[in-house]
C-alpha cells in the first residue's frame, strides 16, 4: 500500500543518598496529610475522537539502532482521545483528557506542544490534566531530529513530523472535549496470554534479553508475566458503546523490525472490535507495566507456528484474537453494571526519583565504544546512546546531576484507579502497585513520557541490555520510590472512604 497520509548508589556520596531519601519521605508524608479528596458521585460526561498520525510521505522509523525508511503503510498509526468530565449541575468537579498514540514513546517536549495548542482552543479545560501514552510500536515515525543519520531530502524530517503530530493530537483532544455528552462507564477484567517475559537466565546467573532458550546452560525465564486484560467501556446516553480502553501488560512490538509504518497488534484489535460494535468505536490501547515483556515467543515457537498455520492466522491476528476474546467477558460484565454517576477524581503531581549513577569504569568503557563508532555514520544512533550515559557521568562529576522528574497522573473513576508513568516499567513494579492498591481494579499506563527501561532489583543482578546504564536513567532504587509513591497517590483518592 502506498504511503498515505541499576547499579543503584554506585559512586554516590552518603550526603546525596540522605538528601534523596528525605525528599522521598517528604513527598510520601505530604500525600498522607492531604485533605480528603472528594469522590462525590456526579453526572459523567464523555467525549472521544481519533485521528491518523500517519504522514503522507516517506518517514524514518523509531525503535531500532539502525536507520529504517518507511515508504509504505501496512497499517495506519493513530491517536485516540477520550475526554471525561464530572459535573454536579453546572459545577465542574473534575476532568481528564487521555490520548493513546501509536508511537514508540512520547518524546521530550511533545506533551507540552500539545498542551499549548489545546490551551489556545478550549478555555474550560485544565491542560495539566491531559496526558498522552504510547503503545510502543517500533514501526512508527522518529520524533528526534538528530537521533539517526537521515537523508536530507525525500522524507519528512523528525522536526516536521513532531509539528504534524502535535497538531493532530491537539485536534483529537479538542474534538473529544467538544463532543462530550452525558454517558456511562463500566469496567471488568479478563485474561489473555499476549506477553512473555523476554529475559532468559543462565546457569552463571547472567540474564539476556531474547536470550537463547535451547542452550544447555539455560535455566529459566527471569520474571513474572501479567496476563490480565483490564477493560473500561463507555456508553453514550442512548446506550451505544462509544469507546473502550484496554490495558495489556505488553508492548506492541511483534513486527518491530519491519521497514513499513505499522501500528502492530493494536490495529487488528481495533478492526476486530469495530466489526462487532461499529466502525466509529474508539479503542484506546494502554500498555501496562511491561519493560521486561514482549509478544515474541521465547520457547514452543514451532508448536505455536503450526497451530497458527492450521487456523490460517498471522501472529498479529492471533494476538488480536486473544485480546478480543478476553475483552468480551469484561464487556459482558460491564454492560450489566453501568455507572452514569461514577466519581471522577484526577490528581497530577511531580515525583523526584534518584537517577541511576554511572561509574568511572562504565564511563571509560562507554568512551571506547563511542570512539569506535564515531567514524561510521550508520552507527549514529548507537553512538549517541552510549554518549548520553557519558554525559550523565560528567554531570555527576560536576555535581550537576539532578533527580529525575516525572509527572504522575492518578485517577479514580468509580471503583477503578488509573496511574501513569513515563518508563518501560518492569512488571514486578506493576504487580506491586496492583496488589497494594485499594481500588477494585488498577490500570497502569506506562510510556506516558519519553521512556527508558526501569528494571527490577533482580533484573539488575542479571544484567543485560535492558538493565545496562545506557538503558536506564533510573534504577531499582528509583523504581521502588515510584511504586511506593504511586500507591500513596492512589490511596489518597480513597481517603474519604
Amino acid at each position: 500500500m502506498p504511503l498515505n497520509l541499576s547499579q543503584s548508589n554506585v559512586g554516590r556520596s552518603k550526603s546525596s543518598q540522605i538528601r534523596l531519601a528525605c525528599k522521598s519521605l517528604t513527598a510520601a508524608f505530604v500525600l498522607l496529610i492531604l485533605p480528603a479528596l472528594s469522590a462525590t458521585a456526579a453526572e459523567l460526561h464523555i467525549g472521544g475522537a481519533t485521528v491518523s498520525i500517519t504522514p503522507d510521505e516517506p518517514v524514518a522509523l523509531s525503535g531500532q539502532m539502525h536507520t529504517r525508511i518507511a515508504r509504505t503503510v501496512e497499517s495506519p498509526v493513530t491517536a485516540t482521545a477520550l475526554a471525561l468530565e464530572s459535573r454536579d449541575g453546572d459545577n465542574v468537579l473534575d476532568q481528564a483528557i487521555m490520548v493513546s498514540c501509536d508511537l514508540v514513546a512520547i518524546r521530550e517536549g511533545i506533551l507540552e506542544m500539545v498542551r499549548d495548542r489545546v490551551k489556545e482552543r478550549i478555555a474550560d479545560f485544565d491542560v495539566e490534566k491531559l496526558f498522552l501514552n504510547a503503545t510502543h510500536t517500533h514501526t512508527a515515525p522518529v520524533m528526534r531530529q538528530d537521533a539517526y543519520q537521515l537523508p536530507e531530502e525525500g522524507i519528512i524530517q523528525p522536526k516536521e513530523y513532531v509539528e504534524f503530530l502535535a497538531d493532530r493530537v491537539a485536534d483529537a483532544s479538542v474534538e473529544a472535549w467538544q463532543n462530550r455528552k452525558p454517558g456511562s462507564v463500566g469496567w471488568g477484567l479478563g485474561y489473555a496470554v499476549v506477553a512473555m517475559n523476554r529475559r532468559s537466565v543462565y546457569a552463571d546467573g547472567r540474564a539476556q534479553m531474547y536470550g537463547k532458550t535451547s542452550s544447555s546452560n539455560f535455566r529459566g525465564i527471569e520474571g513474572y508475566e501479567d496476563h490480565g486484560v483490564e477493560v473500561l467501556c463507555f456508553w453514550d446516553n442512548e446506550d451505544k458503546l462509544m469507546a473502550t480502553a484496554i490495558n495489556v501488560a505488553c508492548p506492541s512490538q511483534e513486527v518491530e523490525g519491519r521497514s513499513a509504518v505499522n501500528a502492530d497488534f493494536w490495529h487488528q484489535i481495533r478492526e476486530s472490535l469495530r466489526e462487532k460494535h461499529g466502525k466509529d468505536l474508539l479503542v484506546l490501547g494502554w500498555t501496562g507495566a511491561a519493560g521486561d515483556q514482549s509478544p515474541r515467543l521465547m520457547y514452543r515457537k514451532g508448536a505455536d507456528e503450526r497451530m497458527r498455520k492450521l487456523r490460517g492466522l498471522t501472529r498479529l491476528e492471533e494476538l488480536a484474537r486473544r485480546v478480543v476474546a478476553a475483552w468480551e467477558e469484561p464487556y459482558e460484565g460491564a454492560s450489566k453494571e453501568r455507572h452514569a454517576d461514577a466519581p471522577l477524581v484526577h490528581t497530577v503531581q511531580t515525583l523526584e526519583l534518584p537517577e541511576r549513577m554511572v561509574t568511572r569504569e562504565e564511563s571509560f568503557a562507554l568512551q571506547a565504544k563511542v570512539t569506535d563508532l564515531a567514524s561510521d555514520p550508520k552507527q549514529k544512533r548507537r553512538m549517541l546512546w552510549h554518549q548520553a550515559a557519558i554525559d550523565r557521568y560528567e554531570q555527576q562529576q560536576a555535581g550537576e546531576l539532578n533527580p529525575y522528574q516525572m509527572e504522575l497522573h492518578a485517577i479514580r473513576l468509580g471503583d477503578i484507579a488509573i496511574a501513569t508513568n513515563p518508563f518501560e516499567l518492569f512488571t514486578d513494579y506493576g504487580i506491586q502497585i496492583k496488589a497494594r492498591s485499594p481500588a477494585l481494579q488498577t490500570f497502569i499506563i506506562q510510556l506516558a513520557g519519553p521512556g527508558s527501561y526501569l528494571p527490577s532489583e533482580r533484573a539488575a543482578r542479571g544484567g543485560g541490555y535492558s538493565v545496562i546504564v545506557e538503558s536506564n536513567k533510573v534504577g531499582p532504587e528509583g523504581g521502588q520510590v515510584l511504586t511506593d509513591q504511586t500507591v500513596e497517590a492512589i490511596k489518597s483518592l480513597w481517603s474519604d472512604n
